[in-house]
């Protein structure tokens, strides 16, 4: 077998899994007597760890993702493969792009944490394919985003907050408990919250103005160019794949991630609002974007944290301070 691990610091978030895992996995999901020819460990993603693996005897390469262990998962992040595994039903819309699910293992038998095992995509991740492309064709890449993260936001839901639980009757107390748990995990990893707690007294504040959302629609949580794939050989970019759909949750579509990065820059990513449809510019919808950001702001925070980077861990509180200023 070969296998390509990524070498990592001892204290890396992702861990990744040694070669005798990968087999044990491929034998619970294939067969007893499942050999794979080989394994290698992508490092596209910066949650989940992920292998490309090729079983001996099958026509095509599958994808094994593998979550980090209970003990190490943040309250805002936790049980996130249990949560996509919930959203797949809600999902069926986008059943032609997203990658097949062959096997889910939840037991912790075999290596003491959650596992997925999926198809694998054709074609190139958007990062990586778009810029190949004149910017002249970027919009045509947005068009299609916007008609797809539309099928996801028209999707109704029984109750606000994440798929698989927790569930709140009000927008509000599903936003104010989101920032509770992005608080708590700041604070564990000894970083300062208290801005965060400042933005949980202006949801607080403004409870009415976020229910006026009343019915609860999926959110695809991280939905934007490093989870599409691109066809290879089309002469305009075409999205054949979307994947990574661990942070979905029920609540205000302007509050996605997708949102809140097509509204960051005037440039060819307006052309999305041609297939989505036109963006609410009401004064509650701007108050209720801006404790939005806040919110991602929290959250972004607390990955650049994770991956190191601190001098974004920085620039997030000056970010911060200029949304309190207008929210309180």
């Amino acid at each position: 077998m070969e296998f390509r691990p990524i070498t990592r610091a001892p204290g890396a978030f992702q861990q990744s899994v040694t070669a005798d895992d990968i087999k044990a996995i491929c034998r619970r999901v294939f067969g007893p007597n499942t050999k794979v020819a080989a394994a290698a460990e992508l490092g596209t993603g910066m949650y989940n760890t992920t292998y490309r693996v090729t079983v001996a005897g099958r026509e095509r390469t599958v994808i094994v993702r593998i979550a980090p262990e209970a003990e190490r998962q943040f309250t805002s992040e936790r049980a996130l493969m249990r949560n996509e595994y919930a959203s797949l039903p809600y999902l069926a819309a986008l059943a032609p792009l997203m990658p097949h699910v062959l096997a889910v293992d939840f037991t912790h038998e075999i290596i003491g944490r959650d596992y997925m095992v999926q198809s694998l995509l054709d074609g190139i991740p958007a990062t990586e394919h778009l810029h190949t492309y004149p910017r002249s064709a970027w919009p045509v890449y947005y068009r299609q985003l916007g008609e797809i993260t539309r099928r996801v936001h028209d999707v109704r839901g029984p109750a606000f907050g994440p798929i698989a639980a927790p569930a709140y009757g009000r927008w509000s107390e599903a936003v104010a408990a989101s920032l509770k748990d992005i608080a708590t995990d700041l604070e564990g990893v000894g970083l300062d919250a208290a801005d965060v707690h400042k933005v949980s007294t202006a949801v607080h504040h403004h409870q009415a103005v976020l229910d006026e959302i009343t019915e609860p629609r999926m959110l695809a949580g991280d939905l934007w160019l490093p989870n599409t794939q691109l066809d290879h050989q089309a002469p305009e970019p075409a999205i054949t794949g979307t994947y990574d759909f661990d942070r979905t949750w029920w609540g205000d579509p302007a509050a996605d991630w997708t949102i809140r990065m097509v509204s960051a820059k005037q440039d060819e990513r307006t052309a999305f609002w041609e297939t989505y449809g036109p963006n609410d510019d009401s004064p509650h919808a701007r108050l209720r974007a801006r404790l939005y950001e806040a919110r991602h702001l929290g959250a972004i925070r607390l990955e650049r944290q994770r991956l190191g980077n601190y001098e974004g861990v920085h620039a997030s509180y000056d970010a911060m301070a200029d949304i309190l200023a207008t929210v309180g």
